[in-house]
């Protein structure tokens, strides 16, 4: 009889007691039954490793590592150095992943000889579920097609989309082709730690599948949809550090698939969401138009949309009218004064400025806004062209508080 081949599932565990339970379950009932299930309990000060040693007793094949709290790098790094499977997968500890799962992956990975195979995902926000793809076409890379890949994974044409998610979850690698990259990761890395391995790794594969499969479930929780952040200058210094990390592992590819320009703009993306694209009191914005004491809606409620209603408020740049995002009650959930897109037909404004910086997600919200009847001259998207990017970037590397 052939033995199956083993997949190590690496899941990551902090304070998440209220969670935990159905991630763990939604792994050990997966069709493909031959998993390791390696829990690293990162120093959480509720039952969250009550719960996961609970079902290690239930469960031969998980396996509970409990360590001092040292973030998700370190958790991910102790469970990786203990993993006997020929796949790696992974599963955050409070999202969880449909029956189908590894087998939807390790197939796509056999039947094509692939390295990795990449999938899509479903966003859970409260009741609301959204299936996110991919920006690159599903199908196999391999050879000329696998370069092409390369050029386009981290940035996929205008600014900015990701032509390959960030995320580790929604993927699973041979071991022998993600390991070393794991676990190099630097620990000062609290910002795109996902993508510090991602990136790398994918450079090192000959062959990938990028497969139409939803059935993983991140949940977005209440505490993740506010964006309750450190200094800028202190995220810009993990930025920084990102930065760095990801040129030297790239070596000399970093030309070839010109992968410095897509770091940049990948990094200069991060920057604005985080900041909503205000450095200090100057108000240096990336729009194409001036909003200085101008009326002003903010459409999107997200990390950049908040960032941008904070920058707002904190100064008298303008005068902020509205605040409007689909989700709204999602978001005033979470004691956010957000209305609905549909209640811009009874205001006043001068501009509606799309806090958004996927561009197709802005386009597609544009497009909603001039069903509602906004005129298209009243809508601002980012506008940031090429020949900006580095120095806009070096901008935001450069702050100080």
């Amino acid at each position: 009889m052939i033995q199956k081949p083993l997949i190590s599932v690496l899941v990551p565990v902090y304070n998440i007691e209220r969670y935990i339970g159905l991630c763990l379950e939604s792994i050990i009932c997966q069709t493909y039954t031959n998993l390791e299930v390696i829990v690293v309990d990162d120093g959480s000060i509720d039952r969250s490793g009550e719960i996961c040693d609970l079902y290690a007793q239930k469960d031969s094949r998980i396996r509970v590592i409990h360590k001092q709290n040292g973030g998700l790098v370190s958790a991910r790094k102790t469970a990786m150095k203990v993993a006997k499977g020929d796949y790696i997968g992974y599963v955050d500890g409070d999202d969880w992943i449909g029956e189908g799962f590894y087998s939807a992956l390790l197939s796509s990975i056999q039947q094509t000889d692939s390295d990795a195979a990449i999938a899509g995902f479903t966003r859970e926000l409260f009741t609301k579920r959204a299936r996110i793809i991919n920006a690159l076409p599903l199908g196999v890379y391999d050879g000329k097609n696998l370069e092409q890949l390369f050029s386009s994974m981290i940035s996929f044409g205008d600014f900015f989309r990701h032509g390959i998610t960030t995320y580790l979850w929604n993927k699973l690698f041979k071991k022998e082709i993600i390991k070393n990259f794991q676990i190099s990761v630097d620990d000062r890395i609290s910002i795109g730690e996902d993508g510090a391995t991602v990136y790398p790794a994918l450079l090192n594969c000959k062959k990938i599948s990028v497969i139409d499969n939803y059935s993983y479930h991140y949940r977005q929780r209440e505490d993740s949809m506010l964006k309750r952040t450190i200094t800028f200058s202190k995220e810009a210094e993990s930025l920084f550090v990102l930065y760095d990390y990801l040129k030297k592992s790239f070596g000399e590819n970093i030309k070839k698939y010109d992968l410095l320009f897509q770091i940049q703009k990948y990094l200069l993306s991060t920057f604005i969401i985080r900041s909503g694209g205000i450095l200090n009191d100057s108000v240096s914005m990336p729009f194409s138009r001036d909003v200085k004491e101008k009326n002003i809606v903010v459409c999107g409620a997200g990390t950049f949309g908040q960032q941008l209603v904070k920058r707002f408020d904190e100064s008298n740049f303008c005068n902020l009218v509205a605040w409007i995002d689909d989700d709204y009650w999602e978001y005033r959930r979470c004691a956010l004064n957000v209305d609905s897109i549909a209640s811009i037909s009874e205001l006043n404004y001068d501009f509606v400025v799309i806090g958004m910086v996927d561009s197709y997600a802005a386009r597609r919200t544009k497009d909603r806004l001039i069903d509602f009847g906004v005129l298209q001259s009243k809508i601002l998207t980012l506008d940031i062209k090429d020949e900006v990017i580095e120095s806009y970037l070096n901008r935001y590397l450069n702050y100080k508080d």
